[in-house]
């Protein structure tokens, strides 16, 4: 008895020490309203034409672990504008017919052109497509082989250390293109070049919807 009736005490202490105040709900802010960013809109990918992707459309599943399976190592096409390339930037020592050798020093890259959903916009998304081509001499040769051609030469200019046909015409900037490759992270050719953003093409095929306004052609002035 005398135990129950301590923790009993004890207990009614307790609670009767609680002399915390009513709750008092806060005034409405009436200060400066932050600044807060809008919610990102919500993207909507443009769907396949056909059998072709769209640059944004496989980058992002590219990059998704669920579709990801479904374009990575995969032969696809993607139809686009050929926003970029590194024909007119190819060095002068470089700018020679195949079977010459380039001098001492020469440093050059991987031929390359770069398709992308807008025209005219090298700053957005966009996909570099290697193989077409294997070195610059290849590409002088077909250059002098297409120059004022209207439609495909029978015979196309044959990459020297490759065996494919070059493309005709010559990717160009401004061109409209249905490109096919295997897609992917990395470079399927010689050389490692990778791209863990947008992704990489190893070409096989080429087919152009709309011409480019001015044919690919070297910078001459380049040294």
């Amino acid at each position: 008895m005398f135990t129950t009736a301590l923790v009993l005490g004890l207990s009614t202490t307790a609670c009767g020490a609680n002399n915390d105040e009513p709750y008092k709900p806060a005034p409405v802010w009436t200060g400066k309203k932050p600044s807060l960013p809008a919610p990102p809109a919500n993207v909507v990918l443009p769907p396949k034409t056909g059998d072709s992707y769209s640059v944004a459309r496989i980058i992002h599943d590219l990059r998704s672990r669920i579709h990801e399976k479904e374009v990575s190592g995969k032969e696809v096409s993607i139809t686009g504008y050929i926003v970029e390339s590194n024909i007119p930037s190819a060095p002068k020592c470089a700018q020679h017919p195949t079977g010459k050798k380039d001098p001492e020093g020469c440093v050059t890259d991987i031929p390359m052109f770069a398709v992308g959903d807008v025209k005219g916009d090298d700053k957005g998304k966009k996909i570099r497509v290697l193989g077409w081509a294997s070195n610059f001499p290849n590409v002088y040769e077909a250059m002098q082989k297409y120059k004022g051609l209207k439609e495909a030469p029978k015979k196309p200019v044959t990459d020297e250390l490759k065996g494919t046909e070059i493309p005709f015409p010559l990717p160009a900037v401004g061109a409209k293109v249905k490109v096919t490759g295997k897609y992917g992270y990395t470079y399927q050719g010689a050389g490692l070049v990778t791209d863990p953003n947008n992704g990489i093409m190893t070409y096989s095929k080429v087919e152009v919807l709309e011409p480019a306004p001015e044919p690919a052609a070297f910078d001459t002035a380049k040294k």
